[in-house]
């Protein structure tokens, strides 16, 4: 597909689900929300294997995605081989085949958190920050209103409760599979994989900043070597989607060695 066939949110296909997806996703991720979010997920007490947790995204399709409607474990797969076939680095390999394994969070998410198969805007989509105004990059900008945080004076300024110029790395952003996942590795005693690849896991659905350019006012320096890393991996992680098939278990025998090299041979508390 050529890339302007991608994330066309008005499109005539593209199904009701998505964009009430995005209706309850803006109304919902507050600034509130996403702090009890942290509190109640990510608390590292949950041991699972790497190929296990993969394993369980053949059960998972990502509601949010206009693009493709196959099981989440086809998308890492897709993302990784590209990366692969371009004679990338290893560990970049790797960050493509594991940067949407957050989305484990639905085996022990619920509805009410959005966090479940049937419930997704607390883990899936397009993220922005809470804490500040909302900009109109977000996909159906429409739905900003509906977010509590924007009668409340103190986050619906374009800086909101951050300091201008603090940087990224700073940022409250909603929750979701990038920010969990990022947790969890960072946690993560054997994990090894280098800035970028953390760069990559954490900042890949934050739309409204790489692509929309929103946020000016809280970048800073280190933001224009993020963009950079992101726009990367951005072709990779957008432009690969299709509707082949690979199979997990095929693919193990090369990705394995890999993740042993950066992620160590034990559980992944989650």
């Amino acid at each position: 597909m050529e890339e302007k066939t991608f994330r066309n949110y008005d499109a005539p296909d593209v199904s009701a689900a998505v964009k009430e997806h995005y209706r309850k996703m803006r109304k919902n991720q507050t600034y509130d929300y996403v702090q009890r979010m942290h509190k109640k997920y990510l608390t590292f007490d949950k041991p699972m294997d790497l190929w296990e947790a993969m394993r369980h995204l053949n059960s998972l399709i990502d509601v949010s995605d206009p693009d493709l409607d196959l099981p989440n474990v086809q998308h890492l797969i897709q993302s990784a081989e590209a990366i692969r076939a371009d004679g990338r680095p290893d560990w970049m390999q790797l960050t493509g085949l594991i940067h949407d394994l957050g989305k484990i969070m639905f085996m022990w998410g619920n509805d009410e958190d959005g966090t479940s198969q049937a419930e997704q805007w607390g883990m899936v989509g397009d993220v922005f920050v809470v804490g500040c105004a909302l900009p109109n990059t977000c996909v159906y900008p429409e739905f900003n209103e509906l977010n509590a945080d924007m009668k409340d004076e103190r986050y619906n300024t374009p800086t909101g409760i951050y300091e201008e110029g603090c940087g990224l790395d700073n940022l409250e952003l909603a929750w979701g599979h990038d920010e969990y996942l990022y947790q969890v590795l960072s946690n993560h005693k054997d994990n090894t994989l280098p800035e970028e690849a953390m760069v990559m896991i954490r900042y890949h659905s934050f739309y409204p900043w790489h692509t929309g350019g929103s946020y000016s006012e809280l970048l800073n320096e280190k933001d224009k070597e993020y963009l950079q890393i992101i726009r990367d991996f951005n072709k990779y992680d957008l432009y690969t989607k299709s509707q082949k098939i690979y199979d997990l278990q095929e693919v193990m025998d090369y990705y394995r060695p890999i993740a042993e090299k950066y992620l160590g041979t034990g559980p992944i508390y989650w």
